[in-house]
């Protein structure tokens, strides 16, 4: 077997919020064969196998009792080219924000909304990753996927992956796929997304912004909003804006006049989970090293030495308070293990 693997290894690298919890096997998948060779290795061994990306999107409370495989595959090409609509795979392991940088580079619309999310290109289908008006599946041509049950190859369209808010297929059906590798439809002519108010401030002055310049914006943005997890360790977003009946939400407001709120196609609307969490006071709360960041109540962070429990403790906290003063249930996004 080519991918070596280790023993007791702690996993405080591999996951953003910095959580140091020992995986009692771990290796990394550079190819299609190594994650073949590691997913056999386990089952020979009756092991459970536990896939990863980039780590940003796990809040881990104990010690994985399971070979961990960490997708390490790397890997750009371009399929199609017709002058307009370009067609780019890129490689589960990929890191994210570099590979949005480089298809800036090639001059392509499509992904400068994206820019700077944490994590790899394989996870980002996995809950539909989405920014400033833009999703993972308004840009999707396809993706291949190793199912474990069978060990075959399956090549997703963008109707197979079923994506829906912050979610999709593969999270709906956990420990099934891993998926190799993902493909983009970009464009060399489409138009900006700048819906969004915050951009278009940033955007002030440029006459004819460029994709490059909306990704600039949206990298200030960030940054001032979000703390970087190499210095602080978080998941980005916390909690999933949640959908409300139009009733529920107009019941807030009449108690809250500044309600964060975004109507849907069917009449629910879409509140501000950091509105919310905010609102309820926990905005800059810290207990020990598990706080709420002091700039974006919608970010928790781990100030050193927080374990995950205590995370997820102070995540039970604020969703019980929520529920309690807005009877709004927020949900995760990182999946807890």
């Amino acid at each position: 077997m080519s991918a070596k693997v280790e023993s007791q290894v702690s996993l405080k690298p591999y996951n953003s919020f910095g959580i140091d919890v020992k995986a009692r096997h771990f290796a990394q998948a550079t190819s299609d064969d190594e994650v073949r060779q590691l997913l056999a290795y386990a089952a020979t061994e009756d092991l459970p196998a536990l896939v990863i990306g980039g780590g940003s999107n796990l809040l881990l409370t104990q010690d994985i009792t399971a070979l961990v495989i960490r997708m390490n595959s790397s890997g750009i090409h371009l399929l199609s080219d017709d002058g307009q609509r370009v067609v780019v795979e890129a490689e589960a392991g990929e890191a994210w924000h570099p590979f949005v940088q480089w298809t800036l580079e090639q001059g392509l619309v499509g992904l400068e909304n994206l820019s700077l999310i944490p994590g790899t290109v394989g996870a980002a289908p996995m809950q539909n990753i989405g920014a400033y008006g833009v999703e993972i599946k308004d840009v999707f041509a396809g993706l291949t996927a190793l199912d474990r049950q069978t060990g075959d190859l399956r090549d997703f369209t963008l109707e197979d992956c079923d994506f829906a808010y912050r979610d999709s297929y593969f999270k709906r059906k956990p420990g099934r796929w891993v998926i190799l590798r993902v493909r983009f439809a970009l464009s060399r002519t489409a138009a900006l997304h700048l819906d969004y108010g915050p951009v278009r401030q940033r955007l002030a002055g440029i006459e004819q912004p460029t994709a490059k310049d909306v990704s600039e914006a949206i990298c200030s943005i960030r940054r001032e909003k979000l703390p970087d997890p190499a210095e602080l360790g978080n998941a980005g977003s916390f909690f999933k804006n949640p959908v409300v009946s139009g009733v529920l939400a107009e019941r807030i407001r009449e108690q809250h006049p500044g309600l964060v709120a975004y109507p849907q196609a069917d009449g629910e609307m879409k509140l501000a989970a950091g509105w919310l969490i905010e609102q309820a006071g926990w905005k800059g709360y810290r207990d020990g090293d598990a706080g709420v960041h002091a700039l974006q109540a919608l970010v928790l962070v781990n100030y050193g030495q927080a374990s995950g429990e205590q995370l997820h403790e102070l995540a039970q906290k604020i969703q019980d308070d929520v529920l309690d003063r807005f009877g709004v249930e927020l949900e995760m996004e990182p999946n807890l293990y």
